[in-house]
């Protein structure tokens, strides 16, 4: 078992603001994020411009970020005078840029500046939403272009956990890149639906779909109902989005961390345990043990077929711990079956709805 840390728009134009993403121009429904910015745009959260377009793929600056987290938390925009001397009370987004300092969703700099008109960038973004969305739990596989050092380290590690943000397939995050309204609209979407999240996902990945509930049969003849849910801050502890499983009544909660090296179930202010490593290939082998202990598993069959009372896959991942045990995992369903050394099944998936 690893650590796992405990812890995890834009108005340009102030004259119209359009009913649906689909009234605007340039925003089709093939673009990549036509969805996510829809969604905002219903909320009142994203504007159009005089024209009637949205621009999606036009960057963002961090007034505009202000005033869209504004929106978002309702707070109110009126015109104000702020603490930074590039921000006058006459700017057009001085009261969100005023309040949302206030609230600590955005810092300033050492100048007294805001600097107002600088394009967002992916580090900075990724500070926002956590800041915003409160987010307590960190995965921390750092990418290769992110210094643990960074300012924005910690703020990535927590949207990469939450299920935000998955990187790019060579392992980078490119937190100096600047963001454009269409990629900040997916990170507020996913922060803020389980819809979205699981477009935070790799090519294939073995992630549940977190809009379904998924019942497995235990070997002592009980049930357990997982589901993904918003689970309520407790005991002066924050939670936030993860999977609840209920076993015979009785609920534990726990998160599926992926990347583009491996995938992993996280424990809320605990651990978490390695169940996969990529690419997938007969023969790979890695480590689950935590400290001097070697616990190993080793993926022993691809493409297996598994019959399940849900239905039988065609294509299971198939991974043999050094003791015998065995369970098997699917694209689209995490873990889907196992086996212990004597052959009896430990756990199915019967049901997905």
């Amino acid at each position: 078992m690893k650590k796992l840390t405990g812890v995890l728009v834009v108005v340009l134009s102030l004259f119209l603001v359009l009913p649906v993403a689909a009234a605007a121009p340039d925003l089709p429904e093939s673009h990549s994020f036509y969805e996510e910015i829809t969604y905002l745009m219903e909320k009142g959260v994203i504007t159009g411009y005089a024209d009637g377009k949205v621009r999606p793929d036009a960057e963002v600056t961090r007034a505009q970020a202000a005033v869209m987290i504004g929106r978002l938390q309702g707070l109110d925009g009126t015109k104000r005078a702020t603490p930074f001397r590039d921000v006058p009370a006459s700017y057009y987004a001085s009261g969100y840029i005023a309040e949302v300092a206030e609230a600590g969703y955005f810092m300033g700099y050492g100048n007294r500046t805001f600097l107002p008109e600088a394009p967002i960038i992916r580090g900075d973004m990724a500070l926002i939403v956590e800041r915003v969305f409160d987010l307590a739990f960190t995965f921390n596989q750092p990418f290769t272009d992110v210094p643990r050092n960074a300012y924005y380290a910690e703020a990535i590690s927590k949207i990469l956990a939450a299920n935000i943000t998955i990187g790019y397939p060579d392992n980078t995050f490119r937190p100096q890149q600047k963001v454009t309204r269409g990629q900040f609209s997916a990170f507020l979407a996913r922060a803020l639906e389980r819809e979205f999240k699981n477009d935070a996902t790799i090519a294939r990945s073995y992630q549940k779909d977190k809009t379904k509930t998924y019942t497995y049969r235990m070997s002592d003849g009980t049930t357990a109902v997982h589901r993904f849910v918003d689970v309520p801050d407790r005991d002066g502890l924050t939670f936030g989005f993860m999977w609840i499983a209920e076993v015979d009544g009785e609920p534990y909660e726990y998160m599926e961390f992926e990347n583009h090296q491996f995938f992993a179930f996280g424990y809320p202010y605990s651990e978490y345990d390695l169940a996969l490593v990529y690419p997938v290939r007969v023969g790979q082998t890695f480590d689950t043990g935590l400290g001097d202990e070697t616990i190993l598993h080793t993926i022993t069959g691809v493409n297996k077929t598994v019959k399940t009372p849900y239905k039988t896959f065609t294509n299971a991942t198939e991974v043999t711990v050094q003791d015998g045990f065995k369970y098997y995992m699917a694209e689209g369903f995490a873990t889907i079956k196992s086996i212990n050394a004597q052959g009896r099944v430990e756990s199915e998936l019967v049901r997905v709805e």
